[in-house]
């Protein structure tokens, strides 16, 4: 094939539909735990994590919830993914190889966020979230009814796979990604004149984007590296349905989400899939959570 405007453009046409395809055919898991908050600017914070209003009967003047300040700040990071093509092959002809490679750069950007929402999950044994606590801890500070300041839990430690419990039914999910460029926009440099195929003879083709993830409400998640059983299960929920806020506001939590690696899958559907148990008893926890497998967890 002759190595010409016409013939790159009609190339560069046919690997970005490749990178549509696969845009448009891959499934992503973020969503289901996490909040996804579109930035325009390098940072955003959330002090106002560390204030959840709360109603009361108004009597007198409103008071007001001014936002807590909590220094909860996510910075923007820059992603990219690249792919080179030999000058020869298209000289040759020979682009059919590449359309699957095209294909799973598409793929790639819908997923991407996965890996990185899901790696920090796996973190918040060790990673902090607004309060300064790790995310997953035994001593987050709460106020109780008298305003005294009191430690309440969201995880019973263990040292196995982990296995996460979660509210996802509220605005705010418990984790956040942050969006402020999407991976969407496929960009060439496949002129002849470009300095990649005079010196290298090669067609370059990328994507690039900017985000970050951290944690939301800590109260909504139960992480654990106990034996997923189900009498860990029962803690789990007993300890989310009556997580209170500060000055002992209950949040009514439902957790409905049990998210675990593909190691975890079989004890999970156990535990809420199953409607007999022991032979034949009623399962009291059929159906109280869905299983959300994550093969980033393994």
């Amino acid at each position: 094939m002759e190595i010409n405007a016409v013939n790159l453009r009609a190339a560069g046409v046919g690997f970005n539909a490749a990178f549509q395809r696969g845009l448009g055919v891959a499934a992503s898991q973020y969503l289901r735990v996490a909040t996804v908050v579109n930035s325009t600017t390098s940072s955003n914070e959330y002090g106002w994590l560390g204030k959840a209003p709360r109603f009361r009967e108004w009597i007198g003047d409103r008071v007001i919830n001014a936002m807590s300040k909590s220094g909860y700040t996510l910075k923007n990071k820059s992603y990219e993914n690249t792919i080179s093509v030999d000058r020869d092959d298209i000289s040759d002809d020979n682009l059919g190889i590449y359309g699957p490679l095209f294909e799973e750069l598409g793929s790639s950007a819908i997923t991407f966020p996965d890996e990185l929402v899901f790696a920090l999950m796996k973190l918040g044994f060790s990673s902090n979230c607004y309060d300064g606590q790790y995310f997953f801890d035994v001593d987050h500070p709460v106020l109780d009814e008298k305003g005294n300041t009191v430690s309440v839990a969201n995880t019973d430690g263990g040292n196995g796979a982990p296995w996460f419990l979660m509210d996802v039914s509220r605005p705010l999910k418990p984790m956040i990604f942050q969006s402020r460029k999407p991976f969407t926009n496929l960009v060439s440099k496949d002129k002849e004149e470009d300095d990649n195929v005079f010196t290298r003879k090669e067609f370059v083709y990328g994507i690039d984007g900017r985000c970050q993830v951290g944690f939301g409400f800590w109260q909504q998640a139960w992480g654990s590296k106990q034996t997923l059983d189900v009498a860990h299960y029962e803690a789990a929920r007993a300890a989310l349905t009556g997580m209170k806020g500060d000055y002992g506001r209950p949040l009514g939590l439902n957790p409905n989400l049990l998210v675990v690696g593909p190691s975890l899958e079989g004890a999970a559907k156990r535990i809420v899939q199953s409607v007999l148990v022991n032979g034949g008893e009623s399962n009291p926890w059929a159906n109280t959570a869905e299983v959300l497998m994550v093969p980033w967890l393994a």
